[in-house]
């Protein structure tokens, strides 16, 4: 694996390479990137954040985020995209939490599919983020490759910049005595368990984005489990604390005063 360098990108011309890189990554039709060159020119030209990850000066991932509210504290992290093979992503959550604590910021936020497995142990594992809301439908539907055109509920993760910063390796989460599992999978499907206990277990689809291809009514019933469950768990003030074995989201309600 080729050695990356992490870099803000300015000109046009890379800018450019960035939106081709988040159409290849999305699968979406040219000029529907996520985020367009002009678009990343103003934020950047603003001294907002958009960078690039390179191997052997090839772009293969990047990342592009705002300032956001509170004024003077967040940056909100709207794109990150990497090709597979080079883990581009940890470098570049790195190098985006170096140059938020070099500006006096204390806390990055984003939103990412609670349904996506790897992403929940990327965000809450490696890097420590955790959940604060659970919002349905956020960027209504998308019709892309990643996508699908399912609703796009979306969770938004903060990630404290006081912490010890991300991991490659690390430690397994505890999981209370006494959890009970709020969902699980059987036979690829969402099962709803008890919801009322302290501590609770909500599992993930392995892949739900090959169910979104294979089985599109498997993909919505997941959709609306998770959206009942972690989004139900998460307003009535419950907190996640970790993600368990790659498979579930461990969550835990504050005792009664």
């Amino acid at each position: 694996m080729s050695a990356l360098e992490v870099r803000e990108v300015y000109e046009l011309a890379e800018l450019a390479l960035v939106n081709a890189l988040f159409e290849e990554i999305w699968g979406t039709a040219p000029g529907a990137s996520p985020m367009g060159t002009e678009q990343m020119r103003a934020l950047s030209h603003a001294g907002n954040y958009v960078a690039g990850a390179f191997a052997d000066g090839r772009l293969v991932g990047a990342s592009v985020a705002f300032f956001a509210a509170p004024v003077g504290r967040t940056l909100h992290s709207h794109v990150t995209g990497a090709l597979p093979g080079h883990a581009a992503g940890l470098p570049l959550k790195r190098h985006q939490r170096d140059w938020s604590l070099a500006r006096g910021l204390s806390r990055i936020t984003w939103t990412y599919d609670p349904l996506v497995r790897r992403n929940a142990h990327f965000n809450l594992a490696k890097l420590g983020a955790r959940p604060v809301e659970y919002l349905t439908g956020f960027y209504g539907q998308i019709d892309d490759a990643i996508n699908g055109g399912d609703d796009t509920d979306r969770t938004l993760v903060a990630w404290a910049l006081d912490g010890p910063g991300p991991m490659a390796s690390p430690p397994p989460v505890r999981v209370p005595a006494g959890a009970v599992t709020a969902l699980s999978v059987q036979d690829g499907l969402p099962v709803v368990g008890r919801l009322d206990a302290p501590a609770l277990l909500v599992e993930v689809p392995p892949d739900i984005e090959a169910l979104r291809r294979t089985d599109p009514g498997a993909a919505k019933a997941w959709r609306l489990a998770m959206r009942e469950v972690l989004g139900g768990l998460l307003a009535e003030g419950a907190r996640v604390t970790g993600f368990h074995g790659r498979t579930s989201y461990v969550v835990t309600r504050e005792p009664a005063a």
